[in-house]
């Protein structure tokens, strides 16, 4: 999952230097998204571990 994040991370700021605003807006929401989900499953895996 942080994988994918750090990829559409990369990806909008790409798009962003090339000049393509709609990509690098959907691309940065998407690696936040993922960036989110990754964080929550982490902490569910932590406490899961620590109960």
């Amino acid at each position: 999952m942080l994988k994918w994040a750090i990829i559409f991370l990369i990806i909008a700021i790409v798009a962003a230097l090339a000049g393509f605003g709609g990509v690098a807006g959907a691309a940065t929401n998407i690696a936040y998204i993922l960036g989110v989900i990754f964080l929550v499953l982490a902490v569910i895996a932590f406490l899961r571990r620590a109960a």
